[in-house]
């Protein structure tokens, strides 16, 4: 993908400002028979803000999407976006402005890049004229007069967020959005994200890839049983779930013993020992205790790592 600042058109009218709720529901419910894909959730997403939804597959993201844009009725509750209700008769206008990438991108192989995007352009209203933009946008400009069925897995996905991209969104969905794409295409990606957050786009992404997203949303939502059993900033959701810290301690071997006995007074739930390192686990209220402790050591610490602990861990945490 390429990055350039330059967007496939002007922005839509103002969806809301900054801080402002866009997305918002209430109670929500989904019910297949007898089967809770979604189970009275209630999420806040604010305006300009790049959310995480995560969860198991299975946990009810994809469904809760499509809720959200209308394209499956709830059972139960209430979904605004935008300040419209999603059921109501002022969510059509309001949906003209909303950018959607599902986790199954499906294509007609025998059409190339550019009438792809020419063929949703009409859907969605769009100049046509506009298609070569947002190929480019997304690095597949000398890609365009290819067939799909010539794309890569990679490609596909490309082209699946160019579609989403036609329009000039205010709020994006993306749904599992960097499957298939390698190492720099993600960075692009996200690099993209980034220029649109400074635009005032308004952006909800879901991942299996944890890592990929614990430093680049500004909050989260863990999903589970079709239910949201915890939101907030990566930090908040640290500090609430009190998850052990760890640090990593290298040392002389000679040493070793000597930042154990250092270390033993303190309110640590372990210390574990090895031939040139000490690792110990200890609640964050003691964080600063054990870094002063092994500043007395009169350079006996060769160094030091302190890991926090990993979206992944909280995921497994709250969704256990």
């Amino acid at each position: 993908m390429t990055d350039t600042s330059s967007a496939p058109n002007k922005p839509n009218s103002r969806v809301a400002s900054s801080g402002e709720a866009v997305i918002s529901a209430r109670g929500v419910h989904k019910h297949y028979g007898a089967i809770k894909a979604v189970d009275g959730v209630d999420l806040e997403v604010r305006g300009g803000e790049l959310f995480g939804l995560i969860g198991h597959n299975g946990a009810g993201k994809s469904t809760l999407f499509k809720m959200m844009l209308g394209l499956t009725a709830a059972t139960a509750g209430e979904i605004r976006i935008g300040g419209a209700l999603v059921n109501g008769g002022d969510f059509r206008a309001v949906r003209r402005t909303v950018g959607y990438l599902p986790e199954n991108v499906v294509l007609y192989d025998n059409l190339s890049g550019l009438e792809t995007l020419h063929f949703f352009s009409r859907l969605k209203g769009v100049a046509p004229h506009l298609s070569a933009a947002a190929l480019a946008r997304v690095g597949l400009a000398d890609a365009a007069q290819r067939r799909v069925g010539e794309y890569s897995k990679g490609m596909r996905q490309r082209l699946g967020f160019a579609q989403a991209l036609l329009g000039s969104p205010r709020i994006l969905f993306l749904d599992e959005p960097t499957s298939g794409l390698d190492p720099e295409a993600i960075r692009s990606f996200y690099a993209i994200l980034r220029q649109l957050q400074s635009e005032g786009v308004t952006m909800v992404i879901s991942s299996h890839i944890l890592a990929e997203i614990q430093e680049r949303v500004d909050r989260l939502a863990i999903m589970a049983a079709g239910r949201v059993q915890a939101s907030g900033t990566v930090q908040g959701l640290r500090e609430e779930m009190d998850l052990p810290l760890r640090f990593a301690v290298k040392v002389a071997p000679a040493d070793v013993a000597a930042v154990q006995a250092a270390l033993g007074h303190l309110p640590v739930s372990a210390i574990e020992a090895a031939a040139e390192q000490v690792t110990v686990h200890c609640r964050r209220e003691a964080k600063m205790a054990v870094i002063e402790a092994l500043a007395r050591l009169d350079g006996r610490v060769l160094d030091l790592t302190v890991r926090e602990p990993s979206l992944e861990d909280l995921f497994f945490g709250f969704s256990d």
